[in-house]
């Protein structure tokens, strides 16, 4: 029985003549691939990253349209301060340091030097909502607090009676 050797095609052996420097692997398609899809994952994440930094280290809040750092800023708010004072108004602004309080109003505490009962021996105290800016220093309607200073802040309902005080006075005006 003759013998019979398979016979590679003309093409296949003018590739197996030729030295490994020329030839790129098979896998190589593959390996491209995958580096183009590692490049854009790479930026993807470059991207994602310089995004949250911006928004951490700047008042630009990439994540917030409504809120800024979980702080309602439509309504009116009361802001309590570590000195006991308490601003009624609205937040502007909040950064990670500060708080812009616009609108704002206050309360300030009267005695009564005389009573009106004259058997009375305790002085009333009387209660009043004042509007910033009137005062002898002429400050602007807009402060800026630092918020190591902040105690807490809440959102008023629309029925408090703070808020109608301040409905009041801006319908008076």
């Amino acid at each position: 029985m003759p013998d019979i050797k398979p016979h590679a095609a003309p093409a296949q052996l003018s590739q197996l003549e030729k030295s490994g420097k020329d030839q790129e692997p098979v896998s190589g398609k593959k390996g491209g691939f995958f580096k183009v899809l590692l490049i854009i994952i790479i930026i993807a994440m470059v991207i994602i990253v310089g995004l949250y930094l911006v928004s951490k280290y700047t008042s630009w809040n990439v994540l917030s349209v409504n809120k800024t750092n979980g702080v309602a800023t439509s309504g009116w708010q009361a802001v309590f301060l570590s000195n006991g004072q308490v601003y009624f108004g609205r937040i502007g602004k909040e950064t990670e340091n500060k708080l812009v309080l616009r609108d704002i109003y206050y309360l300030q505490v009267t005695k009564q030097i005389q009573p009106a009962d004259q058997n009375a021996t305790e002085q009333q105290q009387n209660v009043s909502l004042v509007k910033l800016g009137n005062e002898l220093h002429g400050p602007k309607d807009e402060m800026v607090i630092n918020k190591d200073q902040v105690l807490f802040t809440e959102e008023l309902k629309e029925d408090s009676k703070v808020v109608d005080a301040i409905m009041r006075y801006v319908n008076e005006q």
